[in-house]
């Protein structure tokens, strides 16, 4: 597979990479002997960046790559960029959250997920959603400090503004900002995809194919009551009707040049940004090889506009999370 680096501080990885957070929570059941099998699967063909969090599943996330590393020894792990996060801070059971970005939180936060995971090091470790009272200096500063230890190789920030990014890069380089970017979440075009580019920064695009809804298989009736997806204002109602409409016409596309609508979805980032790093979730290996394949998807100028048109702003129905997803998210 291509490569795309993360940031000028971090390290090359797979132009596509792997978002591991439905294996533990938030997307209905999950067993763990499917999901180490994806993940095999994945390294085989090609994919080298894993991304979790503490949050996702209350540490059985990284639990789960922490057994799958085991179970492949040093030279698996030689193949692998983890990625992980701090911040979020929930209850088991429970979507609300509070944030903590504090330098003692960050360092006690990160010992834990080195335990869980069971490595020396992480190779991308980002401040997963902003607490606006501790400055981002000083959070950048404690990440600096854990990269001057070799406990993690690169920081990373979620969903931050760009004035954020910018003064956490004046102390630290920052090697990837990641936040929602898809063909129905544009807002990081407003401004962040360009300040990303001036510094050299890498963008992680989480939730490329819309929580599942791009692809045109999720109708929000008939998901698990544990999928956070049965109540997003994107997917019920009056909303998810008014967007489906959009699905159709990207489906007929898509089946125009013999292609499924998630491999559209996926090629149309990869195409339109060379500093973007699309991480599809998956548990299940037939959807994971559907997503790498569009890695080598190609789309003209006028293919990349249509659909962007299609898909512009005021045509999408709904907030892209409930009010308590926000908790942390800034904005310009």
């Amino acid at each position: 597979m291509q490569q795309r680096n993360l940031g000028t501080s971090g390290p090359a990885v797979s132009a596509l990479g792997l978002g591991c957070m439905g294996m533990s929570e938030f997307y209905g059941p999950s067993e763990d002997a499917g999901s180490l099998r994806t993940l095999a699967r994945a390294l085989e063909l090609g994919v080298t960046l894993f991304d979790t969090a503490d949050t996702y599943g209350l540490g059985h996330n990284e639990e789960l790559l922490g057994r799958f590393i085991r179970e492949g020894g040093a030279a698996r792990r030689g193949r692998m960029v983890l990625a992980t996060k701090f911040g979020i801070v929930r209850a088991a059971g429970q979507y609300e959250r509070r944030i903590d970005n504090s330098p003692a939180y960050i360092r006690a936060a990160c010992e834990a997920s080195l335990r869980r995971l069971g490595v020396e090091r992480i190779d991308l470790y980002y401040c997963h959603r902003r607490d606006p009272q501790v400055p981002i200096e000083d959070v950048a500063g404690a990440l600096g400090e854990l990269v001057a230890e070799g406990k993690i190789g690169a920081i990373g920030l979620s969903e931050v503004s760009e004035d954020t990014l910018r003064r956490a890069h004046a102390v630290h380089p920052v090697a990837a900002v990641q936040s929602e970017y898809s063909l129905w979440s544009r807002e990081p075009e407003a401004g962040m995809l360009a300040t990303c580019a001036d510094l050299g920064t890498a963008f992680v695009a989480y939730s490329p194919l819309g929580r599942a809804f791009l692809t045109g298989t999720v109708k929000a009736s008939e998901l698990a009551d544990n999928d956070f997806r049965k109540n997003n204002p994107r997917f019920a109602g009056e909303a998810g009707a008014s967007n489906s409409r959009l699905i159709q016409a990207l489906a007929a596309f898509a089946q125009a040049r013999g292609l499924s609508s998630s491999q559209i979805a996926l090629a149309w980032l990869l195409n339109k940004q060379p500093h973007v790093i699309p991480i599809p979730g998956t548990r299940r290996i037939p959807y994971l090889e559907s997503n790498v394949r569009a890695a080598s998807v190609r789309l003209d100028a006028g293919e990349i506009a249509e659909l962007g048109a299609l898909f512009a702003p005021g045509n999408v129905a709904g907030a892209r999370y409930p009010e308590a997803g926000f908790v942390g998210i800034e904005s310009n």
